[in-house]
């Protein structure tokens, strides 16, 4: 009975808009803000910080942008780890080589040298889709890949090949603790998933979804599908270049090549497929599936006092992870996020039985 819409009136155009029309969704979200922002400071432990909780928001982040090009344009991208590796390389360049350079101006820098490159690799969406595009995009993460690896002026050229990144301050203040990288990761992820949320939301957004259903019809309508697909390749890959940046900065520190393989294109991709396709709250329930549940399989064992090789553990891990996404992929394919959304109505409806 606490989720009813009894005596909420809209009575202009603006509360009939509202980011949250709700009322209960307005404190839900007040609560989830102060909890994220004042009470897990103060109760987690550094484990929790760097293991779950930055990796978590980072890869959060480049979900929704991956869901904006995916599940609000219907392009489907196996490069999202190559764009990733752009913004973080960006962001140690500019850093390295401009170093009076603000943090968050490198990081928007980064961010915007990273659209340029999403909007050159994807130039062929505007004459192939569907699985011809994915082979096109996968071609563009191998090339970044090559491209990282051989140019050791993206490296400056280190010997090994990695890098390690400068230390994080914005405006003369250190970001090194566990608790201060987690601050100033959650801000920059609640900042763009506000952007993003309003953008999907606007003109542009109903452009990409349009696109995504059936772009024939909506270049009828005025559409201009050329304008709709690059515009969500350039927000999709600056909003990426931006959770590479803070990868690489943030959660890593030094990093690789192989830190944004083809397997971090697959895993973001999952993360979207998984949380739910067009949702920006399904690209955050995804990456907590990703993130979090094979650190509890792989805590099971344990748990259960089961004597079993860490060779073993990892096999059984796999297994059972790949197991549970078909499951939930059967159980409803449209994400956790429908689930969540399903929830809400019947709370709605509850206890009556339509």
């Amino acid at each position: 009975m606490f989720y009813r819409e009894n005596g909420q009136f809209k009575t202009s155009y603006e509360a009939d808009q509202a980011l949250f029309p709700i009322m209960q969704d307005r404190v839900f979200i007040v609560v989830l803000l102060l909890v994220a922002f004042v009470g897990i400071p103060l109760l987690a432990d550094e484990y929790l910080f760097r293991a779950i909780l930055i990796p978590f928001l980072i890869l959060s982040l480049a979900a929704v942008g991956l869901n904006i090009l995916v599940g609000y344009c219907g392009q489907i991208s196996l490069g999202t780890g190559g764009f990733m590796m752009v913004g973080a390389y960006a962001a140690y360049n500019l850093a390295v080589r401009v170093p009076d350079l603000n943090m968050l101006v490198v990081f928007i820098l980064a961010g915007l040298i990273t659209t340029v490159v999403g909007m050159i690799f994807g130039i062929p969406s505007l004459r192939i889709k569907g699985l011809y595009l994915a082979v096109a995009t996968l071609a563009a993460q191998f090339f970044l890949d090559w491209l990282f690896s051989r140019v050791k002026w993206f490296t400056n050229d280190s010997s090994s090949g990695s890098v390690s990144a400068p230390v994080l301050q914005v405006f003369g203040f250190r970001w090194d603790s566990p608790v201060e990288k987690y601050l100033f990761v959650l801000s920059v992820v609640v900042l763009f998933s506000l952007i993003a949320r309003n953008l999907v939301r606007s003109h542009i957004g109903r452009s990409w979804m349009a696109t995504r259903d059936m772009d024939v019809a909506a270049e009828i309508i005025g559409i201009r599908p050329v304008y709709a697909k690059l515009s969500a390749f350039a927000v999709s890959s600056f909003i990426v270049g931006i959770a590479g940046a803070l990868w690489g900065f943030v959660h890593l520190g030094s990093w690789e090549p192989l830190a944004f393989d083809v397997n971090r294109s697959f895993s973001l991709l999952f993360m979207v497929i998984i949380g739910g396709l067009g949702s920006i709250l399904g690209s955050f329930l995804g990456a907590a599936f990703i993130v979090i549940l094979p650190l509890l399989l792989n805590q099971v064992p344990h748990w259960l006092g089961l004597p079993m090789s860490t060779a073993t553990a990892a096999h059984f891990e796999a297994m059972i992870f790949g197991a549970l996404i078909i499951f939930f992929l059967i159980v409803e394919p449209h994400g956790l996020a429908r689930l969540w959304a399903i929830a809400k109505e019947k709370l709605r409806l509850w206890p009556f039985p339509h």
